[in-house]
């Protein structure tokens, strides 16, 4: 049988394959560096460890048993597959067997995620002997075995949604746990960014304040991959000091970095081989020869499309498909347990998934990772590409680029991945739509008392306004919750949108295949849409759009479909402004209105456009924060260009900028989307708008307020070093987008943009 080896000779003799190789990277196998068990380690944990081969501790678990014990907060930061399990389960484990009483609460970002955690430390527990009773408390745990875990549940294993709704506002029944719990654990932290992190950091502020009610300071213990900033980003979640440990003792095996860039399948515009296609015959050769792969895309049609490439391409080969799954988002709970408990078993050698299995689960030893196209953060590429190898055997990560300017960036700049450092976590608890709602939340749990605070400051204004609209009163200086609405049902920590869209097939008597979010709805379940699920495809019949259902019907087709939006803004109010050399620039919040205008029907594996039709659907507003330029209302006679080229020049610059934003807000390619204004609503100015693509923001543009001079010389200069004559989508898009000046026009108007600023307000 073909090793892996030998099919890394085979890419490297192969010319069709090897000329598209821009960079290889070999990652040596390293050594493990190793510490003594402690002295005080319970006896019995360090038999079952040495039953199980484990005579030493690597380095950083060994650390963080010593600054548990000394009383402090350690945030462990370590890659994929490195032992951070053991370095928050050892010191649990150790303390609940010296101290019965002890409680303890971990929290995954996921139940998939849970409940693998949960098995794990379940077995060392039973091998162990400890009567220490440990369960997942999610909505899937059955209603009997909820009470067992509140009387007497020493571990309580869930996730920030299950806090913030079902524990949190329930206190009064989880007395023993509040009343005992020594340990909050916080795996994933990396995982907690932007919207999400931002809710966390206020679920975890409702916590400290209904265990500081039941007279208990827990300490926190928190797991990260690699970031920049995981000390601040823990600190600021939990509002406590953190102690870093990123030291990894863990060993590795040998593994190759490969980075594929698509040839050209036209010159003139720039446009390159489909990456997914691409990706599709990088995956196929390892499946192929019985190599365990996981292929990572960022979008679940892009899953769906994968999946049914792959397995069209192994009935080809005539092999086997039943190895072969799609994972992702909307995938029904039992669906996804399923396709988990193969890859761990092994029956399951092939799988297409969103991010979704970045994070830590067990999915068994898998030897070569498929990463079609810049997922976002370069953590999230060395978290995939760690998702291979996570034994000490040889291993390989396939960096598949697309057209897209950042993809087009990274791929001529290696140093980004290699090089440069990761990203920073970014949140925003005190965001006055997170805040406001979790006041609501912590008002209904436990009275606040006069002068108590919230956060950075005092809740008292917050509670006044929710007096003036009733919501709670005050009596003999405390503030209670006067409501009959139960506050945490309608906050959602993922998002601020409305609930889901539950997708219904007809061909199975309505039996629930799948859902879709709010704002995701309009693009996925439009009426006559095709919705792709496990390689096969479903028509849209009727879409309940108040009742929030999708009706759908399973057809046979070679075609998909896509739907275009058409999104417009307005200013509604300025925070901040700046004089700039080519204009003003502006901070403040926006409200956006989009609709979704006509769908296209794409044909699987060609990608050719077969057709098109319209669309009238609900339109869907959402508020949040912005940055903007406004420039000189003559800027294109200042740099020389005829006024008819100002749009596409402007165009063409908010290409470049909504592009290489993410590489500097350290941010996912999804938070920040730019809209141009040749006339722009608000000033009558030519404007480019770079904002939070989330309700409400999460601080992004802030940033991008704070360092647009940096930002607008980095665009320019990506421009610049680009080898294309006029335009292409490794810089600002193609010429038929933005017109024969967009590029250098484009070039021009950042650079005079970034020259200089002046403060205003």
């Amino acid at each position: 049988m073909i090793n892996l080896v030998q099919i890394l000779d085979q890419f490297k003799s192969d010319p069709k394959f090897a000329r598209n190789i821009v960079h290889w990277q070999h990652i040596p196998r390293r050594a493990g560096k190793y510490a003594e068990f402690p002295l005080d380690l319970d006896s019995r944990l360090a038999d079952v460890l040495r039953s199980r081969g484990i005579s030493q501790l690597y380095s950083h678990q060994r650390a963080a048993w010593d600054a548990i014990k000394a009383g402090k907060n350690p945030v462990v930061v370590t890659p994929t597959a490195s032992g951070k399990t053991l370095c928050y389960n050892l010191p649990v484990l150790a303390a609940m067997a010296a101290h019965p009483e002890y409680r303890a609460l971990y929290l995954f970002p996921t139940k998939a995620l849970a409940q693998d955690q949960m098995d794990e430390v379940l077995a060392l527990i039973d091998a162990v002997g400890l009567d220490i009773k440990a369960h997942t408390f999610d909505g899937d745990t059955p209603g009997d075995a909820r009470k067992k875990i509140r009387a007497a549940g020493h571990i309580v294993i869930t996730n920030p949604d299950m806090l913030h709704a079902g524990i949190l506002p329930h206190h009064t029944k989880w007395i023993k746990l509040f009343e005992n719990i020594k340990y909050v654990v916080i795996d994933e932290v990396h995982h907690y960014r932007g919207v999400f992190g931002s809710h966390l950091g206020n679920v975890l502020r409702r916590l400290k304040r209904v265990c500081a009610f039941y007279g208990s300071d827990p300490q926190f213990i928190a797991c990260s991959a690699t970031i920049q900033n995981p000390r601040e980003l823990a600190e600021k979640l939990a509002e406590t000091e953190f102690t870093t440990i990123d030291d990894n003792g863990a060993p590795a095996g040998e593994k190759h970095f490969i980075m594929i860039n698509p040839p050209v399948v036209n010159q003139q515009l720039g446009i390159r081989k489909s990456a997914l296609l691409q990706s599709r015959d990088v995956a196929a050769q390892f499946l192929a020869m019985d190599i365990p792969t996981i292929v990572f895309t960022p979008y679940r049609r892009q899953v769906e499309l994968l999946l049914t490439y792959l397995r069209e391409t192994m009935t080809r080969q005539k092999k086997s498909t039943s190895g072969i799954e799609g994972y992702r988002g909307g995938y029904l709970p039992n669906q996804r347990r399923a396709i988990e408990r193969g890859l761990r078993e092994g029956t399951i050698k092939g799988v297409v998934s969103t991010n979704a299995l970045e994070l830590g689960i067990d999915i068994g030893s898998l030897s070569a990772a498929v990463i079609n196209g810049y997922p976002g953060s370069i953590s999230s590429i060395w978290q995939q590409a760690g998702r291979a190898g996570r034994k000490q055997d040889v291993s390989v990560a396939v960096f598949v680029g697309n057209s897209s300017p950042v993809n087009q960036f990274l791929m001529t700049h290696p140093e980004y991945l290699f090089g440069r450092p990761f990203e920073s976590g970014i949140i925003d608890p005190d965001n006055l739509v997170v805040l406001m709602s979790h006041i609501k939340c912590a008002a209904f749990e436990i009275p606040f008392e006069g002068g108590e605070s919230f956060g950075a400051g005092p809740a008292a204004p917050f509670l006044e306004h929710l007096a003036s609209e009733r919501v709670v009163h005050c009596s003999k200086d405390k503030w209670f919750w006067a409501s009959e609405v139960y506050p945490a049902n309608e906050i959602s920590l993922r998002s601020a949108s409305p609930e889901n869209f539950v997708i219904l097939d007809r061909s199975h008597q309505n039996r629930v295949i799948g859902d879709v979010d709010y704002f995701s709805a309009p693009e996925f379940l439009h009426p006559k849409a095709i919705y792709l699920h496990g390689a096969g495809q479903y028509q849209v019949e009727e879409l309940d759009w108040e009742g929030r259902r999708a009706y759908v019907k399973e057809i046979d087709t070679d075609y998909y479909t896509d739907a275009e939006t058409k999104t417009d803004l307005k200013v509604l109010e300025v925070e901040q402004e700046a004089l700039c050399s080519g204009g003003k620039k502006a901070l403040g919040d926006v409200s956006l209105t989009s609709v979704a205008v006509l769908y296209k029907k794409i044909r699987f594996f060609t990608h050719e456009n077969v057709g098109f039709g319209s669309l009238a659907m609900p339109e869907i507003e959402m508020h949040t924060t912005s940055f903007w330029y406004e420039f000189e209302p003559n800027f294109h006679e200042i740099l020389d260009f005829p006024p008819h080229r100002a749009g596409e020049i402007l165009h063409a610059a908010a290409n470049a900028l909504g592009t290489i934003v993410p590489l500097w807000v350290m941010s996912d390619v999804r938070d920040v989307r730019a809209i141009t204004q040749v006339r722009s609503n608000f000033s009558q100015r030519p404007t480019i708008y770079l904002y939070d693509n989330i309700p409400g923001g999460v601080g992004l543009s802030a940033k991008i307020f704070r360092m647009s001079d940096e930002l607008f010389s980095a665009a320019a200069d990506l421009i610049g070093r680009c080898t294309c004559s006029s335009g292409c989508p490794s810089c600002v898009g193609p010429e038929g987008e933005i017109g024969p000046e967009g590029k250098r026009g484009a070039e021009k108007l950042l650079r005079w943009a970034a020259k200089g600023v002046s403060a205003v307000t």
